[in-house]
């Protein structure tokens, strides 16, 4: 199965959110970690991966992920994880490729989240 990833750029560039479909394997990879360098070069503050559409992922697969996280981590960026299945989940867990903080259940989830921490900061409740 072909995998096809859709990137959708936020307003300003603050955050990119990447959307695969499809299998990430040892054939696929590639496809993604291609998007993900292009991503890259703009230097976004975040990098979503919304795995929602994505039913297999192999060790490959985590490797892009690990990689995008160790180069946004180089400038100041974070990558972050929605919508996994349960199966994909399991697989993160297992290697333990991100911090559980990484991982989110939903965008809704996700954005929640964001808005807490903003109201923090701007609240003068967090640094």
């Amino acid at each position: 199965m072909p995998l096809t990833v859709k990137v959708e750029e936020r307003p300003g560039g603050s955050y990119v959110l990447l959307h695969p479909d499809g299998m990430i394997d040892a054939t696929t990879y590639a496809v993604l970690g291609a998007e993900v360098e292009k991503i890259l070069e703009k230097k976004p503050g975040l990098l979503i991966f919304n795995l929602e559409r994505v039913n297999f992922v192999s060790s490959a697969g985590i490797g892009v992920v690990l990689g995008a996280q160790k180069k946004m981590k180089a400038y100041g960026g974070k990558a972050l994880l929605v919508n996994l299945k349960p199966h994909i989940r399991k697989v993160f867990d297992i290697v333990q490729a991100l911090p559980a903080q990484q991982i989110y259940g939903s965008i809704q989830e996700l954005d929640r989240y964001l808005t807490e921490i903003q109201n923090q900061v701007r609240d003068g409740k967090s640094s």
